[in-house]
């Protein structure tokens, strides 16, 4: 009976084969094109043209419609009728959408990863702030963003509630996205984005639920400085200044580093999309 089962399985398997590969295809188009506007290479109001991604990805366009759809659900690309889609241009009444989701969210998320996180998990979290310290000098906003939501994202993870995970993972695509696109320059201060991230690790190792809970809360919100452990404010001015003297950053040179770090990812991924459609 199992066997009979398991045979019908892989007739299945096989018969679906062809939209299998559809799939992966699919899952491709989606990160390039995420990543398209993530590093500003599609702009706000720019129109997503299907039959051309197609032509230039050298895919069919049934993996590219697949692609575009998802990107529509996540709030990415909006549709307007006999026109096609757009990538969206995010209002300020977005920006407190997002805000009133992930504040209470994140807040729970620490209390609970607080009280049961292992030191393990800690010094991954460690590992995470050294990135971004390490984004901040290579002016990489590609490699910062990265580091700050797989950050979050492991936060969400180590509280233990499976149901809270789900939530993040549902959200997250639609909040980094939120943000590419309100602010394509990352025009934030790094330097003291990094440390406040250290910082948010010792409330979590001090074993304080409710302090952690509201400072990654405040933090989420974007309401000011983050207490240390031990209660004392690390001003963002101090942060800024130091990041000034250490970089020496400019609006061009982060331009520049958008546009090199756009093109490496778009040059990796187009390789693989097309690859993966010569497999077919």
């Amino acid at each position: 009976m199992a066997s009979n089962a398991s045979g019908g399985f892989v007739s299945t398997l096989a018969t679906n084969k062809d939209r299998f590969r559809k799939t992966l295809i699919s899952d491709q188009v989606y990160e390039l094109l995420r990543q398209a506007v993530v590093e500003g290479e599609l702009a706000p109001n720019d129109r997503v043209v299907e039959s051309e991604i197609a032509r230039r990805l050298g895919v069919s366009q049934a993996p590219v419609r697949e692609a575009v759809k998802r990107l529509a659900r996540e709030g990415l690309f909006t549709h307007v009728p006999r026109r096609g889609h757009f990538v969206v241009e995010i209002s300020s009444q977005d920006a407190e959408y997002a805000r009133q989701v992930r504040e209470p969210l994140e807040g729970l998320a620490a209390r609970l990863a607080t009280e049961h996180i292992t030191e393990e998990q800690l010094a991954g979290l460690d590992a995470l702030v050294e990135r971004m310290r390490e984004a901040v000098a290579a002016n990489d906003v590609s490699g910062f963003r990265d580091a700050d939501i797989e950050f979050h994202t492991l936060v969400s993870r180590y509280a233990g509630n499976p149901f809270l995970a789900r939530m993040w993972e549902v959200i997250e695509p639609s909040l980094r996205t939120l943000r590419a696109i309100s602010d394509p320059l990352f025009e934030g201060d790094w330097c003291a984005m990094a440390e406040e991230h250290g910082r948010l690790v010792s409330l979590l190792r001090s074993g304080e639920p409710d302090k952690a809970a509201e400072a990654f809360a405040d933090h989420a919100a974007g309401r000011g400085p983050v207490p240390d452990a031990r209660g004392a404010e690390k001003p963002r001015k101090k942060a800024a200044a130091t990041k000034k003297t250490a970089s020496g950053r400019t609006a061009a040179a982060k331009t520049t580093a958008v546009k090199t770090a756009a093109g490496k990812a778009t040059a990796r991924k187009t390789a693989a999309v097309k690859s993966a459609a010569e497999s077919n």
